[in-house]
This record gives structure tokens, sequence and C-alpha cells, in this order.
């Protein structure tokens, strides 16, 4: 079986192939096409092919990874959007919840009505209710009013239609009818009804995801729909699936329908791959460090088990959305990360970055503001001249001259400035790491830290020590694995319904019930996809809280049918998690089932696990020592560092810090009181001490 996963950045398209029976991985990197990112796809993936000497019709899969949708909605550049709801409720979308996002500013910014999703005069009202509990229809729909609202938005110019009435998620009858009408009226509109999208309560989250959907839908389904005819015309004859934001993939007709399943495509793609990376090595509790150029994103697997998002955390852009995501925390800080004395003359590094152009100074593209990567060549962690594998050259006096201005205005030293730059952007990652751990009721001193990315390597240790987390994993190509995760992971479908049950008085019929009904639903998108039966798996869960609760907590279900020993277990599992995460739990409070899951999972074929050989000593690894400055007993000092190359380390032997260790795709740096070691899996294991 041979499989291409691609993951598109804002500089590099990374790519990686693998041939299931042959048991061989290679990797690639071509700079991704900004002005059409599927030309940058196909051309890598003809690259790929010729490199390793295969026939491009000989591919089985090509698994992607895309920022198409979420770069539509962080840069405002969707398509003109209406909306049609019950009368009474066009403006839902704008009033919100009355929580602002900074809650004592008077002066700030409120994405959903700043820059709204749909315009006021693009969101029409039509006569139509249904009432809860049951969904039964109160006022019938106005299907002339319906055709009438098609009809006005497109003349006004809408090219996407959301569909968001306000009880649908009991019964979908009347926005399934609306779509129907719509079409109708309107062939070529994109249309998203909220009921298919998030089937549950809460009318502003649930309107404003419908609205997203529709948004940035023309132009996912666009770009799905060239990437698929660019591959045919290439004579690439595998089928095409895309990462999804809940860490599975889903097919490419899936992904044109739903769009905003991929939001977080990408960093979703980097927690599978840093997870997998880990796994070989034989840890479990991990938390994946991925940092690029101008962002850090944390994740977090307990046992084995990734974080998922919940209703309360799951934002993009500044807007709520109703969508299975992984619980992935991004902050502004990578490379590029500028460091600045503010008006008040506080020393600050990011969240401002200088992007991949004009990027660092020590880029030599005329960048002029000092920034992390600069921090790092003043300091000797870098190597100027076997930068990228000695693909590009570093500017050391462009460099130095940055953070010198920087140094004028604290009155620091070069190498002293250059230090502080690290020392905060480090603090700064740390504290999004405890917002994942700590403040999530986990202790990191029981985790190990997957560091990638360009970045990742380079701080992962002084991060870690922050923490006091005890170890530190580096991938073998820890630049390119989100590519490598996409080759890791499953089709994967979510499934969703309302309940508002509360213990005591529980239908057990009904839970089993809709829980049988929505795997029949996903069994048959699954069968669609011509998933095997047999290789087919369910995971349920439910979203619950104690009666006046304002949000709930995911939890797990058993997978046979719920009798009342199970929903004893599923509620003492509910209050286990209310103590991890509020430091309480109320064991004779009532505790309402809110919401009921479903997870499938199709398998699909995936990379095997690496074999690696390394070289005979560490001398022979040894490329040539350099002064390299940390941080040691309270004074920034000159340390003589090795720098090793990683591709000839010896295998399971323990080697002391400071080292740096360099390869094509990141520099790995190892304090003076770290060592490390390579292991068989071709992860480099780095532990706080001395080797004992």
């Amino acid at each position: 079986m041979r499989l291409i996963g691609v993951d598109v950045g804002g500089t590099f398209t990374d790519l990686v192939y693998t041939d299931t029976d042959e048991g061989r991985t290679v990797i690639h990197k071509t700079p991704t096409t900004t002005g059409d990112p599927s030309r940058g796809v196909i051309e890598g993936s003809l690259e790929l092919c010729r490199r390793v000497g295969v026939d491009p019709a000989s591919i089985d899969h090509l698994m992607h990874g895309t920022t198409i949708a979420t770069n539509a909605v962080l840069e405002y550049d969707g398509s003109v959007t209406g909306m049609i709801t019950t009368e009474g409720y066009r403006d839902v979308v704008h009033i919100g919840r009355h929580q602002r996002p900074q809650h004592y500013s008077i002066m700030q910014n409120i994405p959903w009505q700043d820059r709204p999703l749909v315009r006021r005069r693009h969101r029409k009202t039509v006569r139509e209710r249904l009432i809860p509990p049951t969904g039964e229809v109160l006022i019938p729909l106005d299907e002339e009013g319906v055709r009438q609202a098609a009809r006005e938005l497109r003349e006004a110019g809408v090219v996407a239609i959301s569909i968001c009435f306000l009880f649908s998620y009991l019964d979908p009858v009347h926005e399934d009818r609306a779509r129907e009408i719509v079409l109708k009226e309107y062939p070529d509109c994109f249309v998203s009804t909220s009921s298919s999208l998030s089937p549950q309560f809460r009318e502003f989250e649930r309107f404003t995801t419908a609205a997203m959907n529709a948004f940035i839908g023309p132009k996912v389904r666009d770009y799905v729909g060239q990437l698929e005819g660019s591959m045919t015309a290439s004579g690439i004859g595998s089928d095409l699936h895309v990462m999804g934001s809940n860490g599975g993939v889903a097919t490419a007709a899936m992904v044109a329908e739903k769009p905003i399943l991929t939001l977080l495509s990408g960093p979703a793609a980097g927690i599978l791959g840093g997870y997998w990376s880990g796994e070989l090595s034989g840890y479990r509790n991990l938390i994946t460090f991925d940092v690029g150029g101008t962002s850090a994103d944390i994740g977090l697997a307990v046992d084995g088990v990734f974080a998922e998002a919940t209703a309360r955390d799951t934002w993009i852009g500044g807007y709520p959305v109703l969508a299975p995501m992984m619980d992935i925390h991004t902050i502004g800080a990578g490379g590029g990360s500028i460091a600045t004395v503010d008006a008040g003359g506080a020393f600050r590094v990011g969240p401002r970055s200088a992007g991949a152009q004009p990027g660092p100074a020590a880029y030599g593209h005329g960048g002029d503001k000092p920034t992390v990567t600069d921090a790092h060549v003043v300091l000797g962690r870098l190597d100027a001249d076997n930068f990228l594998g000695g693909a590009m050259s570093l500017d050391g006096a462009a460099a130095r001259r940055v953070i010198e201005g920087l140094a004028a205005d604290l009155n620091l030293g070069v190498e002293e400035t250059a230090a502080g730059v690290l020392t905060i952007i480090n603090a700064n990652m740390a504290n999004a790491i405890r917002s994942r751990t700590v403040q999530k009721g986990h202790d990191p001193r029981d985790f190990a830290l997957v560091a990638f990315g360009g970045a990742g390597p380079l701080h992962a240790a002084d991060v870690a020590d922050l923490l006091d987390i005890p170890t530190v994993l580096i991938p073998a190509y820890p630049g390119i694995t989100s590519a490598v995760g996409l080759l890791t992971t499953d089709l994967k479908y979510d499934a969703i319904r309302t309940e508002f049950q509360v213990s005591g008085a529980l239908d057990l019929t009904r839970l089993n019930t809709d829980f049988a009904a929505m795997e029949a639903q996903l069994s048959a998108q699954l069968a669609a996809d011509k998933v095997d039966p047999a290789q087919v798996r369910f995971r349920r869960a439910g979203d619950l809280r104690y009666v006046g609760q304002g949000y709930e907590l995911r939890v797990g279900f058993p997978e046979s049918d719920l009798n009342q020993t199970a929903i004893a277990q599923v509620l003492a599992d509910f209050a286990a998690a209310h103590e991890a995460e509020y430091g309480h739990a109320f064991p004779d409070s009532a505790v309402e089932i809110v919401n009921i899951r479903v997870t499938a999972i199709g398998s699909v074929p995936k990379i095997d696990p690496p074999t690696f050989g390394g070289g005979d000593s560490v001398e022979d690894a040894t490329l040539r020592f350099g002064t390299t400055w940390f941080r040691t007993d309270g004074a920034v000092q000159a340390v003589d560092t090795p720098f090793l190359d990683r591709g000839r380390l010896p295998i399971d032997v323990l080697i002391q810090g400071p080292a740096v260790i360099l390869q094509t795709d990141t520099t790995t740096v190892v304090p003076p009181d770290w060592h490390l070691r390579a292991d068989a899996a071709g992860n480099l294991i780095i532990t706080r001490g001395a080797p004992s």
C-alpha cells in the first residue's frame, strides 16, 4: 500500500511517502504556492513520486491537511453569506450571549459584531416553530416565505445560505424542507443547515456554526474540487482524504459539504504525529508542542486519549463553533515573534511576528526587528552555515545588529538581551501548557513533552524545565510531524443528539434507541465511503452537568446497551471528571445528561513504525565545537558546545549536554543540565540531570 501525506503550511508544503509493503518512508518539502495551494500539493506529490521512483497512478491514498478553512475565517475572507431563520430571531448571531471577550474593557473588539459572518441585510426570517421537548410542529413552515427569501438573497449577490431554525435540533424537518426549496430556487447556492452540522441546543453557537460553514463553504468546496481534478489530470491515481478537527480524516465529498470539519486540520494532524512518535518510545501521557514561525500549538493525550474541546472552549478567530474538535491551544509564539520594549518600559516578545517575509533579520530578507530566531543566532544555538541542512545561510551580523538595538533600549548586554528574549518566550509557552494541564487537573510532571515544528526542539528543554517535565521527545522528522500524523489516523465521523435527561428519571429505552440510531446513521456514511463493516468501531460519550450548571463535561459511555449498573459508572466517571476539572464534586446532586455523542471510526491504511540505525560513536557524529550561551547559576555564560549530526548519533548512547543537534528540518538544543540519547524508534529522548 502506497500512501502520501501532505500538510500545507504558510511557508512550506510538507510531504511524506510510505510504502507499507516495503517498509520504506521518504520525506520531502516544497515551497507553498500561496496563490493556489493545490498546485504545490500536486507538484510536491509528483516530485516525491519521481524521487522514490514510483508511478503516481500507483498511489493508493493521499491524505491532506489544509488551512484553507482556517485562513478564510482568520482573514475574514469568505463568501457573501445569507441566512434564513425563524421569525423574531434575526439578530441572534449579533446579540450573542452578552459575554464579551474581555469582561472589564470598555474598548474591545467583538468579532461576531465587528466582522459578521452574515450581514444584517442578508438575514431573512420566515414563520415556523417547533416546540420542546419533543419537537412537535406548532407553526408550519412558511414555504412561500422561504422561496421569497431565497430569491431576495440570490438577487443580492449572496452565494451561500445558512438555514437556522430555533428548535431544529429536536427535528430537522423544517430545515431540510427549507434547504430543498432554496436549492430549487437557487441551484448553484452553497446551503448549510444548522441541524446537519450541530444538532444541539444553544442557538447562538449553532447558528454561528452554520453561518461559518456557509461563509467558508464555497472556497473549500472549490479548493477540494480543483485538487481532485488536478490529481486526476496529473495521473495521481489515489483517492483524497482531508484531515478533520476531530483527529480523523474525511472524504473529499464530506469536506466539500461540511468544510467546518477542517478548521483545525493542520494542528490536529500535528498532535496525532506527535503522539504516534511518543507512543513508539513507550510514552502515552504526552503534551504535544508544535512551534513554527508565528505560533505554538499545544495538545494533550492522557493514556492514549486525546483531549477534546468542550462547548465553552471551541472558538476560532473569536467565533464560537459547535463542531467536534481536539483541544488545541494556540498562542502567538514562534521563531518570528518580535521582541519589543512597550510604552511602559516592559520587555515583551510576541504575539506580533515577522512572518516569512521579511522574516527575522538573520534570514537576510530585509527584516529589521529583533526576533526569537535572531536571539538564537546571537547565542550561537543555530549554525549559520548549516541552516536547513545547508540549503540556507543565516546572516549573523544582521541578527546581532537588531539584538544590539534592543539591548540599548534595555541597557543590557547583547547576550543577556538575547537570553532574555528566550526567557520571555519560553515563559509564555510554559503558561500556555499550564492552561491545558494544571488548569485542567493534570500534573505536567506526569507527562513527556513531544516537541516538533521548525522551532519546537530549540525551546523544548527550557520549557520543560519551567514545568518540571522530566522528559522531552523529539520525533525523527520534527519539521514534517503534521504530514506524518496524516498517515496515522482513520476515517472518523461524529453524531450528536440533545437529550436533557436527569439522573433518577432516566429513560434508558430512549437513550439506547438514540445511540443505536446514531450508530446506524454513521454506519451508512462509512458504507458510502466503501469501508468494510468489519473495520468499523464506535465510541460513545455524553455531555453531563449538575442540574443548574451552565456548561458540561465530556464523559465516556459503554458501547453496550445501558442499564442501571452502566449508568452508575457513568455518573461516577462524571464526578471524577468534575473533581479533576474544578477541584470538587457533589455526589448527592442530580446530574443532567445534556447531549449524547457517537464517534464512528473506519480503519484505513497507516504508516509503519520506522526503524533507525545510528552511527558508530559520538565522535563520528560530531561536526564541530562552537561557543553557545546558556543561563547557568543565574548568569548568561559562554559554553564550549559540540554540534552533532543527528543522522549519525549512535543508538542508546547517553550524551551529556550541552549539545546542539543538527538536521535538515530543525535544530535541537540540549542545555548543560540535560542529557540525551537516540532510540531505535527514531526519537531523541532528552532527560533532565546527568546520565546515570
